[in-house]
């Protein structure tokens, strides 16, 4: 049967997906640290992809305005890829490699995260977007397909999916999402206890 072969094919790739990330998962870690301070702190997170990589920015951003498991306060963060007046006025005046750099320019503010997901690592108006991060002091992370490509290299920091097909690598950055967040709210409560001068203790 056509669906049980490509699921059996899918499931070795899946298992290589997430190998990969097992071996990053001290960047996952510190990016969920990170971002429960910056986030506690009053910054945000910025997100933007193409295609399926676009429903995967909005899912984090999603999980940030609303919440992963933990009850919480919602957080700043905004999809890039969600306001298609923006988006096409900015298409249209400007090109589309500047549909996310505009963006990233208008809404970020030095400290803010700005996380980039390309399955590819060649999207040129994701790499625009990663340079004017860059420029403007924000935080710029990638999630990517296998390294080396150029988004890993245009970002401080990426985590690469090692995987042979589009749909791993975009499962991969799904799992990648909810690492973080999940160590996010873990880290929330010693962020707080930290903020209010209480010793905190391992």
């Amino acid at each position: 049967m056509i669906a049980q072969d490509w699921m059996s094919s899918h499931t070795r790739e899946l298992e290589a997906a997430l190998a990969s990330l097992q071996d990053q998962v001290t960047t996952i870690e510190r990016w969920g640290q990170l971002l429960a301070e910056r986030l506690a702190a009053g910054g945000r997170v910025l997100a933007a992809g193409n295609g399926g990589s676009a429903a995967e920015a909005q899912h984090l951003t999603g999980e940030l305005v609303g919440r992963f498991r933990e009850e919480r306060r919602p957080f700043a963060a905004v999809s890039l890829c969600s306001d298609s007046a923006t988006l096409t006025a900015v298409v249209n005046d400007y090109g589309p490699d500047e549909m996310f750099a505009r963006q990233v320019q208008g809404h970020g503010r030095p400290g803010d995260v700005l996380m980039l997901l390309s399955t590819s690592g060649t999207s040129s108006n994701v790499l625009a977007a990663a340079e004017r991060g860059r420029d403007c002091g924000l935080t710029v992370w990638g999630l990517t397909g296998p390294a080396p490509n150029p988004l890993a290299a245009a970002c401080h920091e990426a985590l690469c999916v090692d995987a042979p097909s589009t749909a791993a690598i975009q499962e991969g950055h799904l799992v990648v999402v909810h690492a973080v967040c999940a160590v996010l709210d873990a880290s929330l409560a010693t962020v707080g206890q930290a903020r209010n001068g209480v010793a905190v203790t391992a």
